[in-house]
């Protein structure tokens, strides 16, 4: 009799892919980098924030069959950091607080509504976003002990772990960071990064128009010491010379002040 062998979790391979593609179209793939980077670099200071998009994983060890790659993930208390998937044992078992989902015309509501509900609220997501620019709604769920409880108005929502802000602007998302700024598009970054190289292009050139107008005030002011100083000279000379010429009449017994000047 063949003795059948149960591999060890070692030996239990776990996909790095789910075999399908990080969006569907390009207004879903920009609207996940969008949040991606956004949340990248409102925690770009806290090396204890991994922020992750499309990324399996897996939260039991030993079920490779039981995985989600959300669009965008959240862990606090993860280090940054390159991997291949997040599997929750070897993250010193915390799973990711905050996930997104951004639905395309592929996406059932059974997909997301229910099936990816239940695996967040299984797993302890504490809180999961849905937002479909297909049908401008947006969706959010919070947890409240075992559940993830629907959050009654999204509009104006600040998520308690991120503190980022939601609203829809006509039918399109936006997110705001805690000081108020807009989350921005990666060709809006790059256009504001124009604009700033632009603006200190032409803060440079005032400073050196600022800076040659303050020499030539200088030279300016240097020229008129010369001229008041020649001037002086000038008349002191002047003085000198008719000192010279007094003392010489005296000399020869001219009275000088009997001559008009």
């Amino acid at each position: 009799m063949v003795q059948q062998l149960h591999p060890t979790t070692d030996d239990i391979f776990y996909p790095e892919s789910d075999g399908k593609p990080l969006a569907d179209n390009t207004l879903q793939f920009e609207l996940i980098t969008t949040i991606k980077y956004g949340l990248e670099a409102l925690f770009k200071d806290d090396p204890n924030v991994f922020v992750a998009g499309d990324l399996l994983w897996y939260p039991e060890q030993g079920q490779p069959k039981i995985n989600q790659a959300p669009d965008v993930m959240v862990v606090l208390g993860r280090p940054k950091g390159h991997r291949r998937s997040y599997k929750t044992w070897v993250e010193d078992n915390i799973n990711p607080q905050v996930v997104f989902e951004i639905a395309s015309l592929t996406n059932t509501i059974k997909e997301l509504e229910d099936d990816k509900l239940k695996f967040y609220r299984t797993h302890g997501v504490e809180e999961y976003y849905l937002y479909d620019p297909n049908r401008a709604k947006l969706k959010g769920w919070l947890r409240s002990a075992e559940k993830l409880e629907p959050i009654p108005q999204m509009l104006g929502w600040v998520s308690p772990r991120l503190g980022i802000r939601f609203e829809l602007v006509g039918s399109d998302l936006v997110l705001y960071y805690p000081n108020g700024e807009r989350f921005a598009t990666y060709l809006e970054i790059i256009e504001l990064k124009d604009l700033a190289q632009q603006q200190a292009e032409q803060e440079r050139q005032r400073a050196e128009q600022a800076e040659e107008a303050l020499e030539q005030a200088e030279e300016a002011l240097e020229l008129e010491r010369l001229e008041k100083q020649q001037a002086s000279q000038r008349a002191e000379q002047a003085e000198a010379s008719l000192q010279a010429l007094l003392e010489q009449l005296k000399a020869k017994g001219i009275d000088p002040e009997q001559f008009e000047l």
